[in-house]
């Protein structure tokens, strides 16, 4: 008994001494939070420790060092973990390595630091990126129309946009919400603070705001944009110059005939759309698909997205977008809920497309030196969510393919840079 006491100490021994890593596995059986595990990773990153993330490998899985405190962390938040020897890794690795397998090891070495674009006084679940970034436990800082005019996302390396409207028109709430008062204290709010920063409408300072985001990404930046901030955004930059806005938003007059004076080539994703021109309309222009899902033709029992597969050894950036325990994502809507397909430059890569429409629901694109991804919809686990709605619990959803992808973007950033393949 003695001898197999003391031969079952050694072999225990013998095993922990030679775990040299620990495995965060993607996949959909072995992990219980996957939205944590990124909060997980990014923790480490700040620790100064470098992880790999294994590309199409059980979901996308994490491989980092094996300590003491990471453990205990990832008891601490729930995070599934598997403990590895040195020659588990090395078979792992190897297996990764291989031409014919379409995986790719990808080291991440910094934390990338973010930022989100929003207003004063909103609420985490307001937005799905601040709900999945406070829900997975990692850290930003919020900015909004005066840090951004002062230059400060040269401080960041990742950037968000909140829903917002970047052409001036209240977000187009003025049909259904205009006698509403928090419509009515949001317009307020919005032309005192153009006042206070120099600009005599809201539509010429939040172009300013653009066109300092824009040169955020030019000059390197990461940014990521969901529902009205993507669209909004493009059709502010095309409209330089072009007072697009009817006079219940600022005062005047639009432009005679503005729709042919848009400039499509300063749009980061999209061409030849068409501006909605009726205020009580709520929809910018025809870029959106939502009017599609209203007449039925994307029936909410077969709204689901398919992500591409892409070659993760020659194509790792929107290989590690698209990391998922499933290639199938279910749909979800908001004010602009996806993007037409003929409305979508030739440069730009689609991630995820419904296959009854072809509607674009995940889209990226390189601008200059820096990047950006447009992601339709409002929250990934709430279909149709309206104004006055409760926020989701995302303790009920810890496995969320759709918030998943919003996470891939928080951590690309972090990767080393690679020279190009020739």
């Amino acid at each position: 008994m003695l001898k197999t006491i003391i031969k079952l100490s050694f072999l225990l021994f013998f095993t922990v001494s030679k775990a040299s890593s620990i495995l965060l596995p993607m996949d959909a059986e072995t992990q219980q939070n996957h939205l944590k595990a990124y909060g997980i990773t990014y923790w480490v990153l700040t620790k100064d420790y470098k992880v790999s993330w294994l590309l199409n490998y059980r979901g996308g899985s994490f491989l980092m060092p094996d300590t003491e405190e990471i453990r205990k962390e990832c008891k601490i938040r729930g995070v599934s973990f598997e403990i590895i020897s040195d020659a588990a890794t090395a078979t792992i690795l190897e297996e990764i390595s291989s031409p014919s397998q379409n995986m790719e090891t990808v080291v991440l070495e910094k934390a990338p630091k973010i930022a989100v674009y929003t207003p004063t006084g909103k609420q985490p679940w307001d937005d799905a990126v601040t709900m999945v970034l406070t829900f997975a436990e990692i850290p930003y800082d919020e900015v909004y129309d005066t840090e951004v005019l002062n230059d400060k996302l040269l401080l960041y390396d990742w950037l968000h946009l909140h829903h917002e409207d970047f052409t001036g028109q209240y977000g187009k709430f003025f049909g259904a919400y205009r006698n509403a008062p928090w419509y009515i204290e949001q317009k307020r709010e919005a032309e005192e603070l153009a006042n206070s920063l120099g600009y005599a409408k809201v539509s010429d300072e939040k172009l300013a705001v653009a066109q300092k985001i824009r040169d955020f990404v030019i000059g390197g930046g990461f940014m990521f944009a969901m529902c009205s901030a993507t669209d909004s955004f493009d059709i502010a930059l095309s409209a330089d110059g072009v007072d697009v806005c009817e006079p219940m938003f600022d005062g005047d007059a639009s432009d005679a005939n503005y729709q042919t004076k848009i400039d499509y080539r300063n749009a980061f994703a999209f061409k030849d759309y068409t501006l909605e021109k009726s205020p009580t309309v709520y929809e910018f222009s025809d870029i959106d698909t939502t009017t599609d899902r209203q007449n039925k033709l994307v029936p909410f029992e077969l709204d689901y997205f398919t992500l591409a597969d892409f070659s993760a050894k020659w194509d790792p950036i929107p290989t590690m977008l698209c990391q998922n325990h499933t290639q199938l994502v279910k749909g979800f809507m908001g004010q602009t809920t996806a993007f037409r397909g003929d409305k979508i430059k030739s440069n730009i890569l689609r991630l995820g497309e419904c296959k009854i429409n072809g509607e674009a629901r995940y889209i990226h694109g390189t601008i200059g030196k820096g990047m950006f991804t447009y992601y339709g919809g409002h929250d990934p686990e709430d279909y149709q969510h309206k104004v006055g709605d409760p926020p989701t619990v995302l303790d009920l959803h810890p496995n969320s393919p759709g918030y998943r992808l919003i996470l891939n973007n928080v951590l690309f950033p972090a990767a080393r840079k690679k020279k190009q393949k020739t």
